[in-house]
């Protein structure tokens, strides 16, 4: 399911099938997880994890406004791994890092991706005509130090 809803949210008519900003993907996330996490000590999903999730959420939904022509599709859901988050846009190309030229300063932005390569333990990019989808898994359990 791909529609926009979030697994276990009960439909709202008057909500866009899509997030037309970051925000309104957190919103969505936020309220997932805590609704998860609903009768677990605190009540509240670990604070990391929610970081980690909410990050890897703003900046897919960025990129997909900025790079990808939009958001065509919006899903995330709770597994036993964790949050799988989808994103669909209307760009095919996958995502790049942009790298600093020696001796450059630091471009601008350019940093999203290579945070969500970082905070998600698994990534698919399926090309699809007119477009992709990107498939992440954001752990909501704390990692061991690297």
């Amino acid at each position: 399911m791909l529609s926009g809803d979030v697994a276990g949210e009960r439909h709202q008519p008057s909500r866009p099938s899509v997030p037309t900003s970051a925000a309104a993907a957190r919103d969505r996330v936020e309220r997932l997880l805590e609704d998860h996490f609903r009768g677990a000590p605190r009540h509240r999903p670990p604070a990391v994890a929610l970081t980690d999730a909410l990050l890897v959420t703003s900046e897919l939904v960025t990129n997909a406004i900025r790079h990808g022509g939009g958001v065509t599709g919006f899903a995330a859901r709770v597994t036993g791994e964790g949050l799988v988050l989808t994103v669909r846009d209307r760009n095919p190309a996958p995502p790049v890092v942009r790298l600093r030229p020696e001796g450059q300063p630091f471009p601008v932005g350019g940093y999203g991706w290579p945070l969500v390569q970082r905070l998600a333990s698994r990534i698919h990019i399926t090309p699809l005509r007119g477009g992709k989808t990107i498939r992440v898994l954001v752990p909501l359990t704390p990692r061991s130090p690297a």
